[in-house]
């Protein structure tokens, strides 16, 4: 009641009688469901909870249960608070079958809470400018997400080019390549090869060499 009053969001859990399941839930009001649009089973039955007792049940306490209920509605506040992932409105948990229904607990439109009816027409009034923002938002999100070349501008003159822009590309380092009047390449670009020129070979001084060699081996043979 005084979270309607006050327009303030707020979340709940509970674990059930047994142990074994429990859910969380978030309400905003005039968006979600409060107690009074879809009540508890207690509050539905109209008794105190104090003396609530049934005959042949024990309520039993397991904190496993406890401890995983207690970690989703924590989660769940994280998310709400730092705006990241995606805010679960309804979450059960059941042990048993290890089953996570989730569903959205929409506001009654007959409800008896003058405070929740009173949000309710609230809500339905800001929604069109809520939607145009969110959608303004997911649109910038979108447009954001484009991809760019990487290195579009560094230090070391690198750039993505698309396979469409070869000829260009190949015309412009052609221009590029032609050094100035007296230079000469050292090394070979990308495309050819060009095998160094060979010395020229002296006929005269392989044959002195020749002959050296076999005075050199006449007088080891003489010795």
């Amino acid at each position: 009641q005084a979270c309607n009053e006050l327009r303030q969001t707020w979340m709940e859990s509970g674990v059930s009688e047994d142990a074994v399941s429990g859910h969380i839930q978030l309400l905003v009001p005039g968006e979600t469901a409060c107690f009074a649009c879809a009540p508890p089973l207690v509050v539905a039955s109209g008794v105190d909870e104090r003396t609530l007792k049934r005959d042949g049940v024990c309520a039993a306490s397991l904190p496993t249960t406890m401890g995983v209920v207690a970690g989703l509605l924590v989660q769940n506040s994280l998310k709400y608070l730092l705006k990241f992932g995606q805010v679960s409105p309804y979450l059960g948990y059941n042990s048993l079958k290890d089953f996570f229904p989730t569903m959205e607990m929409r506001p009654n439109p007959q409800c008896s809470n003058p405070a929740c009816l009173e949000r309710q027409k609230e809500y339905m009034q800001s929604k069109p400018a809520r939607d145009a923002a969110a959608k303004a938002k997911m649109e910038a999100e979108a447009s954001a997400a484009i991809e760019y070349p990487v290195h579009m501008d560094n230090e070391w003159n690198i750039s993505v080019l698309d396979d469409s822009d070869t000829a260009t590309s190949s015309v412009q380092r052609a221009a590029t390549d032609i050094l100035p009047e007296g230079l000469v390449r050292e090394l070979p670009d990308e495309d050819t090869y060009v095998e160094p020129p060979a010395a020229p070979a002296s006929c005269g001084a392989i044959d002195d060499d020749l002959e050296e060699l076999q005075r050199q081996l006449d007088a080891l043979n003489s010795s």
